[in-house]
């Protein structure tokens, strides 16, 4: 690792920025449910959450480039972050959680690109140098998913919850702070403007292959914990799962550099995205068989782990100079964001009326889809 990068302090900050994710994504629509609310509340809910990576990360992405004041961004939105969630104790009712979850998501998901960006500019666009730092995140949300998961099924209150994602976002802002200030990139002018290298056809085939993939993770993302709870798992079994996910995926971000060594970026894409196919419709099928449900979460390895650090790496070589934060931004918005949105809206509605069977098939049939096309677009020249 080069001696200009802080590896530990950006590293800290990707752990507790997906401790609170750890902690949000697998129980907080458990929260919802606790508090009253139906799935199409907690799919509109899930759904805003990701909403806001549609709007945030361009925004903060166009300031940064055009300020080239990135860690200032980073360090304003972990701060905006925990006084919009805060709002949670204040604002009663529905429409109060909501406006605490939308005002937070807002800024909570605003800076992760630009941190990415930062990340991989100080690393000279290093993929495998990215895979070592970003393996910390991946520990984060193990902490958060089995500490908070075991807490729970102790004498953690559900109604607690608020107040533990608070906590953690209050180390984030810290952790933030923690990174050295000459931790900093010069943006030099870009060969091409935003709009000539979003109409390339690789480029248009990735951002969209990233929507599609994301979509197909709406219903992991919103409603996994609560199929499993219908299958007879308890609240500490359903954190173990979760966690077993996120293993996998920190054993992928160790040996990815070996494998990025011997294999181009296309192949890992391709090979992710089918065995994405397959573990929704694993996990859709055979819920009641744990055996088969443990190799299904080993897939989020491929799923989630090779697919992101592929996709980052991508986003990385197609958008130069003053497009580099934007470029990441666009791959958020429309992935996590626009993909996510879609994803937890529509496995909201779906979920009652169709089934967990159902809406799972549907998942992969869009990562499906999403095959054909990277596969036809994607990195095809090389």
């Amino acid at each position: 690792m080069p001696g200009t990068v802080p590896y530990w302090r950006l590293s800290g900050l990707y752990l507790w920025y997906f401790a609170a994710l750890g902690t949000f994504l697998p129980y907080w629509p458990l929260y919802l449910q606790a508090r009253g609310f139906g799935p199409q509340d907690i799919g509109v809910v899930m759904a805003v959450m990701a909403a806001t990576r549609i709007v945030a990360p361009n925004g903060w992405g166009w300031l940064a480039d055009h300020t080239g004041r990135d860690l200032f961004l980073i360090r304003l939105a972990c701060l905006l972050t925990f006084l919009g969630f805060g709002l949670i104790f204040v604002l009663p009712g529905y429409w109060g959680l909501f406006v605490a979850v939308a005002l937070s998501g807002f800024f909570w998901n605003a800076f992760l690109p630009t941190l990415e960006s930062l990340n991989l500019a100080l690393l000279r666009g290093d993929a495998r140098g990215y895979s070592r730092i970003r393996l910390w995140g991946s520990v984060g949300f193990i902490l958060g998913v089995l500490a908070v998961g075991a807490a729970l099924e102790a004498r953690l209150a559900i109604g607690c919850l608020p107040q533990v994602l608070a906590f953690l976002f209050a180390l984030m802002g810290l952790s933030s702070l923690a990174i050295p200030g000459g931790a900093r990139v010069i943006h030099v002018p870009a060969q091409d403007t935003l709009w000539r290298v979003v109409k390339r056809p690789e480029v248009i085939g990735l951002l969209l292959t990233c929507l599609l993939i994301q979509m197909a993770h709406g219903p992991y993302y919103s409603f996994y914990s609560v199929h499993l709870e219908n299958h007879g798992f308890d609240r500490s079994r359903t954190g173990q799962f979760w966690a077993l996910g996120v293993l996998s995926e920190i054993v992928l971000f160790l040996v990815l550099p070996a494998i990025q060594a011997r294999i181009s970026l296309r192949p890992i894409l391709l090979a992710s995205i089918a065995l994405t196919v397959l573990r929704w419709l694993l996990i859709g099928r055979y819920a009641d068989r744990p055996g088969i449900l443990v190799f299904a979460q080993t897939l989020h390895a491929a799923s989630f782990g090779a697919f992101h650090a592929v996709s980052i790496a991508l986003v990385h070589r197609y958008f130069q100079g003053r497009n580099r934060n934007r470029g990441q931004a666009l791959f958020t918005s429309l992935s996590y964001g626009a993909g996510g949105a879609l994803g937890s809206f529509a496995s909201g509605y779906a979920w009652a009326d169709f089934g967990a069977e159902t809406v799972y098939a549907g998942a992969a049939v869009v990562s499906f889809i999403a095959l054909i096309i990277a596969w036809r677009l994607v990195d095809r020249r090389r």
